[in-house]
């Protein structure tokens, strides 16, 4: 914060300087036109920077809410190949395999979805991976079908872990420190900028100002609606758990 705030007052001291400067080598002549050269740079500059930071502002959670699509379909199709490499195992252990995979999807869908849209995670659901892996890696198997069996099911249970670890990483993340201010302050003075610079409009004049307003004000607050993966008109919804749940029923439990 305090070099933010050290380069923007360097930014307006090199300002009074100059103008200081020409001022006392009587170069240039007054300009107090609210359309003239320096409210017309000004203006453009403004503007220029407002566009930045509002693409940024809107790209960044784009992305993101992209990323955290892909990868919660990823951690489904890991949930699916490990149901189906359970089948390599005893029966028993291949039913409770089966069985802890379903309830850690439905877990999944109807406990921890509603925190992500808070940005946090519920440990149970860690708790739950690594009681399974515990588990499957315990088991007792005989010949190299079963044992082949094992390894790939640890495999797969690895990738569950592993990229629920990033979904819990994408729910927390957030645009840039300062972003959302930024935006907001670069979006007030483009829309007062023109009264700064001496226009005083009046009737009709005032429609495109008013319009421009509003539109700055629905995109500022669209930057905050969206700065989540898993809330807002982006939000991430669990529908690859719920494919995977059907592609469970599909399969079936073997019991």
């Amino acid at each position: 914060m305090v070099a933010y705030t050290l380069s923007i007052l360097a930014a307006v001291g090199v300002v009074m300087v100059t103008a200081l400067v020409f001022r006392l080598f009587r170069r240039g002549g007054a300009d107090r036109d609210p359309g003239g050269p320096s409210a017309g740079h000004a203006g453009a500059m403004l503007s220029a920077m407002f566009l930045l930071v509002f693409a940024i502002a809107i790209i960044v959670p784009w992305t993101k809410a992209d990323a955290a699509r892909q990868n919660t379909h990823a951690e489904s199709q890991a949930t699916i190949d490990a149901y189906w490499a359970a089948e390599g195992l005893p029966d028993d252990e291949a039913r409770q395999v089966r069985t802890a995979l379903r309830e850690y999807v439905i877990f999944v869908v109807r406990d921890e979805w509603p925190l992500m849209a808070q940005g946090r995670m519920d440990p149970v659901g860690a708790a739950r991976m690594d009681e399974l892996r515990g588990r499957v890696s315990d088991l007792e198997v005989s010949g190299e079908d079963e044992e082949a069996a094992k390894g790939n099911l640890l495999q797969h249970i690895g990738m569950i872990s592993m990229t629920r670890a990033q979904r819990g990483a994408d729910a927390a993340a957030a645009p840039p420190d300062g972003l959302l201010f930024l935006t907001i302050l670069t979006g007030l003075v483009v829309i007062v900028f023109p009264f700064l610079a001496g226009a005083r409009p009046q009737g009709l004049t005032i429609l495109p100002l008013v319009a421009m307003a509003a539109m700055l004000g629905f995109g500022t607050y669209l930057t905050w609606d969206i700065s989540r993966a898993f809330d807002g008109p982006l939000a991430v919804g669990p529908e690859a758990f719920q494919g995977a749940l059907q592609e469970f029923a599909r399969v079936g439990e073997g019991v």
